[in-house]
């Protein structure tokens, strides 16, 4: 039987593949075997009863009783020992695995005979195209981000600008208090961020510091918040830039600049479209406004990231808006974030998740495009 015989041997909370493929999720690693259609788990004991209540598959078989059909060969059976015997009782010798999956494991299945095939991310490609459960899941998703924004904002509007500071409770307001206001928000909707970015100034002009430190007034602040629900597991993303005070004629301009960009990069998303198309149009706005790229003082400066990319059960996935874009398809969530950064005025980055329809897109992001006012 054989190239159509899919393997993965890992854990669906950390391999959105399997999580998608069973919509079951546990915290080890188990085997999945799709021969055909047909959908088979080999679980352990601790698992197989919930495996059988809650995933979505046409068997759920006893890891211990395949281990034992194993010992009867092996002494002490190997994994793959075991999993030779499951494909033997399929008819499986040939599997497609994973880009990702283990090669000691492909290792000693050939060494059985059993021909294995890799397939890159994503390991099911209909992944890319959301269901409209799927976009309800990620909107929903967003509108908890909103609310942690929002949140993080109020906490800014109650903030009173004292010297090179901002006091909030009488105390020096920080990142860390404003992620921790965020993360706490996120939480109590069952929802969970990591590495949220609340950057201010110069913190800001590398586009994955998360930012530490005091809050500081007539700055630039990147929130960027991208959390996973924990019921649906699906993510969110959206990024805001904000200043507590007043904000330079340079920033301002950035500002409209970026906001320019995103909303030209939003027009062009539709079936069909280049990605890398969009991404050049976007720099090419930028760069109209005068926002040149390149190095300054021996640092990368400008808009020098792509400008979107999909969202799903993984926070980063195909498709890409960049320099090397594909073309989008119908039902493909993606982001459209540029941004300028410049050490000499800190940095701006937009950012909405749509939904690549048509003749256009749906856009999911509700939050306003906060101008740079005071707070």
């Amino acid at each position: 039987m054989s190239q159509d015989s899919l393997l993965i041997i890992a854990c669906s909370e950390s391999d959105a593949n399997l999580y998608y493929a069973t919509r079951f999720l546990a915290p080890d690693p188990f085997v999945f075997l799709q021969v055909g259609t047909r959908k088979v788990l080999l679980m352990s004991d601790l698992e197989i009863d919930r495996a059988r209540a809650q995933a979505r598959v046409d068997e759920v078989l006893s890891l211990a009783e395949y281990e034992g059909k194993a010992r009867q060969r092996w002494q002490s059976p190997h994994l793959i020992d075991t999993v030779s015997v499951l494909l033997e009782a399929y008819g499986v010798s040939a599997v497609t695995v994973p880009a990702a999956f283990p090669l000691e494991h492909g290792d000693r299945l050939r060494e059985k005979g059993v021909s294995v095939t890799t397939r890159p991310d994503p390991f099911f490609p209909e992944r890319l195209i959301k269901s409209e459960d799927e976009i309800a899941a990620v909107a929903e998703t967003q509108r908890h981000t909103e609310a942690a924004l929002e949140a993080a904002l109020q906490v800014l509007r109650e903030g009173r600008i004292a010297g090179e500071g901002v006091l909030w409770r009488g105390k020096p307001l920080t990142a860390e208090d404003l992620k921790k206001v965020i993360n706490l928000s996120l939480m109590e909707n069952d929802c969970v961020a990591q590495h949220t970015i609340v950057a201010c100034g110069i913190d800001g002009v590398d586009p994955h510091n998360e930012g530490s430190g005091p809050i500081r007034p007539h700055e630039s602040i990147v929130f960027d918040i991208f959390p996973r629900s924990s019921r649906t597991r699906y993510f969110a993303d959206m990024t805001r830039t904000v200043v507590k005070g007043k904000a330079s004629d340079d920033l301002r301009r950035m500002y409209d600049a970026v906001l320019a960009a995103q909303l030209r990069g939003i027009e062009l998303v539709r079936d069909g479209a280049s990605g890398q198309a969009i991404h050049e149009e976007v720099a090419r706005t930028l760069e109209a406004r005068g926002f040149q790229t390149g190095p300054v003082d021996g640092r990368l400066q400008g808009f020098f990231h792509g400008t979107g990319h999909g969202v799903g059960l993984d926070i980063h996935e195909p498709p890409r808006i960049s320099k090397a874009g594909a073309g989008l398809r119908t039902g493909q969530i993606v982001t459209v974030e540029p941004g300028l950064y410049y050490s000499r005025w800190g940095a701006v980055r937009i950012e909405d998740l749509v939904v690549v329809g048509t003749d256009g897109c749906r856009n999911l992001t509700r939050a306003p495009k906060l101008d740079l006012l005071e707070l």
